[in-house]
């Protein structure tokens, strides 16, 4: 059995030795990042929140993103995921900020992204971005992977010096 904590033990024992906050912003991964952070004892040294932005109401209510904000972006890049980040990271007073915008299937999206595919972004002192394509179409397994994926791409983040 997967565990929460195997995916967010490492960032989150960090963020509390450098007293740094997170921030996140997800999508088809449906909570399961924000969930591995509180899954961490002591989170709320560390967690300012995150919200599941779904839905274009949701992104609207819920971060404050309108047309404006996303205006010369493509759904489902890099920079798009970059820009969410960027306002949870301000939005919530944060050092850090991790935002997963994807399609985890079993079907693709309208605008032809395959199922499996995510993107995804850390803003804060070291911003970096990644595209991750499952090639799967199984929703649970492409879930936990892009949540994994974005683990892995915080820390690397982290690691900057």
């Amino acid at each position: 059995m997967k565990l929460l904590t195997d995916m967010s033990l490492v960032v989150a024992e960090l963020l509390k030795e450098r007293g740094e906050t997170v921030a996140v912003a997800e999508t088809s991964t449906g909570g399961l990042i924000s969930s591995a952070f509180l899954a961490v004892p002591g989170a709320s040294a560390y967690y300012k929140g995150g919200s599941v932005i779904y839905t274009l109401e949701s992104r609207k209510e819920l971060l404050g993103i309108n047309r404006s904000d996303v205006e010369g972006l493509k759904p489902m890049t890099e920079a798009m995921a970059l820009r969410f980040a960027e306002v949870a990271r301000v939005q919530l007073k944060a050092t850090w900020s991790i935002a997963e915008l994807g399609i985890a299937g079993p079907t693709g999206a309208p605008y032809g992204v395959d199922a499996g595919t995510s993107v995804i972004a850390v803003d804060g002192p070291h911003p970096m971005t990644i595209t991750i394509a499952t090639g799967s179409h199984n929703r649970e397994e492409n879930m936990w992977a892009f949540s994994a994926a974005a683990f892995q791409l915080f820390g690397r983040s982290l690691a900057v010096r």
